[in-house]
């Protein structure tokens, strides 16, 4: 029975990691109205990351070794697990994709990508979707999310490459299942986060 018990108990670590840096930059130019910027964001959720980075060397440390590597669906998280896990294949799956960047639509209005993201966040917060997912949607996928992930964690050490915003959706339900974040890296790219499980 102690055996049984010892098994059932999440042991990770869990890392989580922001991808690298896209190809697609969001700082450039020319400036867009609300339904070029939603072309952009869907050309932005299919690019893959720019060729001119490495990842960080204590990203490579931390990922040294770990028992599962994951990502999200989306092709820069899934490159950014094998440039950081020194070229193993991901497990994929679309509950870890980023949480999405519905614009407002503002007749007239044009601005840099970068603007509409910060735009399109606010409201997606308050309430605006679009036809996509909601914020409620994405909260109740953050928390699958969580599940999915302190699952694995009973079976080893985890490595997620994924998404900034969606990454900070993932800290309240993991720190319900009993998960302590233990280093912050914040949210640039190629930043991670390492969760230690502690029980609840």
């Amino acid at each position: 029975m102690s055996k049984l018990l010892v098994r059932s108990i999440p042991r990770g670590p869990i890392i989580v990691s922001r991808h690298g840096r896209p190809a697609l930059d969001r700082a450039a130019g020319p400036k867009l109205n609300w339904s070029e910027y939603r072309d952009w964001w869907n050309r932005y959720e299919a690019g893959r990351l720019a060729a001119d980075q490495a990842p960080p060397e204590n990203l490579v440390a931390a990922v040294d070794g770990v028992d599962f590597v994951l990502s999200s669906a989306r092709l820069r998280a899934v490159e950014t697990a094998q440039f950081a896990s020194g070229g193993r294949s991901p497990s994929q799956d679309p509950v870890y994709n980023e949480a999405p960047l519905p614009p407002p639509r503002l007749t007239g209005a044009k601005y840099l990508p970068k603007t509409w993201n910060v735009l399109a966040r606010i409201c997606w917060l308050a309430g605006h979707s679009l036809d996509g997912e909601s914020f409620r949607q994405a909260r109740n996928r953050a928390g699958e999310a969580a599940i999915s992930l302190h699952e694995k964690a009973a079976e080893g050490s985890v490595y997620l490459a994924a998404h900034g915003w969606f990454n900070r959706m993932l800290q309240r339900p993991l720190t319900r299942l009993g998960w302590v974040c233990v280093r912050d890296g914040g949210d640039g790219y190629w930043s991670y986060r390492i969760y230690e499980y502690r029980g609840k």
